[in-house]
């Protein structure tokens, strides 16, 4: 019996010893924590999406707090939670225009197999067999990694088998261009409605041997913008979102619609046939410049 109380005893001692030590030692090496991280971080999205190039969001509220990241640093909080992290920090933050994600390919149906891929519905899986089922080599694979990769439900895989990005689920976080093995989305201008939806570099007949909807480098869409706000570079259009006024002329006049909105046919038609009263109606000035100019004169 007496053993017993005492190995009690000396195991309450022990105990109270080594919790005396920890509870000094927590003290000792304590990580003394800003408060403004907790403050920050309740301004946060929560989605731990990383998106802001930083592991979860209590990093990102550290970095922000160290100076290591920009109070607007976590896109899918928005506006009002910015400036309620700048007033924290004491900074002032700049007006930010809102951005969304865009999948630069249209091709899906319209893109040509190689193959029949059966394995495990993943993109980056794919693309380990043969660099994956498509002949183009820049189109979506349409497996939804990003779809998974989304936290916020923005991402989806549209009817033709290419994914889609919702721009008014959109929080600009960007995961889902991070889980794309092809590097196909990008983030552009929510107030932007025109954009070129093929990553296709090839030269024209390359291109168009791969898929029916990729961008040939026809130049058509640039030389009928009046804007310069489209130009081809390396075989590709490419938008100068600085510039363009959402016209979509170029959506008009593109052979492929590989711009969208894709318009529909009988929107091409009434295009066409503006353009060609608009080009009788010049041949007719010019020509009754010319006679006028031939006339003799009194």
């Amino acid at each position: 019996m007496n053993n017993i109380v005492i190995a009690i005893l000396v195991l309450g001692i022990m105990g109270g010893v080594f919790g005396l030590i920890l509870a000094i030692a927590s003290k000792v090496f304590e990580v003394k924590k800003d408060p403004r991280e907790e403050e920050i971080l309740g301004h946060l999205a929560g989605a731990n999406c990383g998106g802001c190039g930083f592991a979860g969001c209590s990093a990102c509220a550290a970095a922000i707090v160290a100076g290591k990241a920009p109070v607007n640093a976590c896109a899918p909080a928005g506006g009002e939670n910015a400036a309620a992290i700048a007033q924290i920090m004491g900074v002032s933050v700049g007006a930010t225009e809102k951005k969304v994600a865009f999948v630069r390919c249209n091709g899906g149906t319209n893109a040509k197999k190689r193959y029949e891929y059966r394995g495990v519905k993943d993109c980056i899986g794919a693309t380990k067999i043969a660099a994956g089922p498509l002949d183009c080599s820049f189109g979506c694979l349409g497996f939804g990694s990003c779809v998974e990769a989304c936290k916020f439900g923005a991402m989806s895989i549209g009817p033709n088998g290419t994914a889609v990005a919702d721009p008014e689920k959109c929080t600009d976080c960007m995961a889902c261009a991070a889980a794309c093995p092809r590097k196909l989305i990008t983030a552009v201008p929510y107030a932007s409605k025109v954009h070129v939806a093929c990553s296709n570099k090839d030269k024209g007949k390359a291109a168009t041997s791969v898929c029916a909807a990729s961008c040939i480098g026809c130049g058509l869409c640039e030389k009928n913008c009046k804007f310069d706000a489209i130009h081809v570079t390396d075989n590709l259009a490419v938008i100068d979102y600085a510039k363009c006024k959402n016209c979509k002329v170029c959506t008009k006049v593109c052979p492929r619609g590989a711009i969208s909105p894709i318009p529909t046919p009988e929107e091409k038609e009434k295009f066409k046939a503006v353009m060609k009263a608009q080009a009788e109606k010049k041949a007719e000035a010019a020509a009754a410049a010319k006679a006028a100019e031939d006339a003799p004169k009194a």
